[in-house]
């Protein structure tokens, strides 16, 4: 190979590893990212779970809280197991460089030999004197000296290149050396984790166990729970039909009066403004999603269906409740079980917040996004969680295709 030839795959080589280490590096960044997110999740789900037990043992918001403890102890796993695939990638793609490097070592030492071979063959026969003198010309004189200064430098930088090619070697060693002791870690820490994902496990049955045996009391909770629900459901309705009525007769005096049609202007511009920020919306309090939009079986009782016209999200105790989008409060209401209610209009979109104590505002008031509205409820189970909702109108929409992820 000639000299050319493998500074090019030298060059090849240093490019190659450059540009993997970028990407996996980017993708081991991101990986990390998503394991501390997770991380700090899990903390604050592990808290939620404290205060719950602590109130009262073997409850539905034990149970809730459990269920999401175990689905992001599986999503930890989960990014333990890519970080270990992209560290096998990272191996291997090291293994490759060594090989290219002890494969270019062995021409260069076989180049080498070949030179010192002939250099020897040539000093046994004629000395470099009579070599350099035993020419018939001054010219030649000349390039047989320059000969032997460019031949005498050829081998000194084949020796170099040597050198360098076994410095190269020694650290790419060092490099999977250290790349093997870093998955070793995680192999440990995955272990680790699958233990303490099957102690969760095995206490989630036990408390499913514990708590199908009580029965009659949860299919008394639930019941009351579905009557205060639609009696939140009216007054949610009843609010936006007179919205709806009022909005009517605006439009129909549009033409006859500047200011109701300025307000339908407004109103129209508040909804493009809500719908503009789908997928953006800050979540109204921190904690998990306990309960979906729409039909789910009960986490207990069996062939009960719940419907839920929103999501509940369970938090920590005393977590505060913020609004989601400016607007302007319609109602604030009290009703049994769910505690206290507070129903914001946004143009043609409405947000619902249930489940509050404390409240920290009045019908008609003006709030703005992240202004906070009370705080969540605990109940006597030791339940801390907030019903979120999203209409359009009359109708519901699933919140979680309107709020960050």
């Amino acid at each position: 190979m000639t000299v050319v030839k493998r500074a090019v795959l030298c060059l090849f080589l240093l490019v190659l590893s450059t540009s993997y280490v970028v990407l996996a590096q980017k993708s081991k960044s991101q990986l990390q990212k998503e394991k501390q997110q997770n991380l700090d999740k899990i903390k604050e789900t592990e808290k939620i779970l404290a205060q719950t037990s602590n109130q009262k043992k073997t409850s539905l918001g034990e149970l809730s809280a459990l269920s999401q403890r175990i689905r992001q102890q599986e999503a930890l796993i989960l990014s333990i197991q890519t970080e270990i695939e992209l560290m096998n990638l990272d191996i291997g793609e090291n293994n490759d460089i060594l090989k290219a490097l002890q494969m270019d070592l062995f021409r260069l030492k076989e180049e080498y030999g070949a030179m010192v071979f002939s250099a020897q063959k040539t000093s046994s026969g004629v000395s470099k004197l009579m070599f350099v003198f035993s020419a018939s010309t001054f010219d030649q004189l000349a390039m047989r000296l320059k000969y032997m200064e460019q031949y005498s430098a050829a081998r000194q930088e084949q020796a170099a290149a040597i050198k360098r090619v076994q410095e190269q070697l020694a650290e790419q060693v060092l490099v999977i050396e250290g790349k093997k002791e870093e998955k070793n870690t995680l192999l440990e820490s995955e272990l680790a984790e699958r233990n303490n994902l099957e102690g969760l496990k095995k206490k989630q049955n036990t408390l499913i166990l514990s708590l199908s045996k009580q029965e009659i009391k949860l299919r008394k909770d639930l019941d009351e729970t579905r009557k205060a629900v639609v009696k939140l459901d009216k007054l949610i309705n009843e609010i936006i039909k007179e919205e709806m009525e009022r909005a009517a007769r605006e439009a129909a005096a549009r033409n006859r009066n500047k200011e109701a049609a300025r307000n339908a202007e407004a109103i129209s511009a508040l909804s493009s403004t809500f719908e503009e920020n789908k997928h953006k919306f800050p979540w109204p309090a921190s904690g998990f999603i306990s309960q979906k939009f729409g039909r789910q079986n009960h986490p207990v009782l069996r062939g009960i269906v719940l419907q839920n016209d929103g999501v509940n999200i369970q938090t920590a105790q005393g977590e505060k409740v913020k609004s989601i989008f400016s607007g302007e409060v319609r109602a604030v209401a009290f009703i049994p079980t769910l505690g206290s209610s507070v129903i914001i209009n946004h143009g043609e979109y409405y947000t619902v917040y249930s489940g509050l104590k404390e409240v920290a505002v009045k019908k008609g008031q003006k709030v703005v996004s992240g202004q906070e509205l009370g705080k969540v409820l605990v109940n006597s189970d030791g339940i801390s969680e907030l019903r979120f909702q999203i209409r359009k109108n009359t109708t519901a929409l699933d919140p979680m295709d309107w709020l960050k992820e």
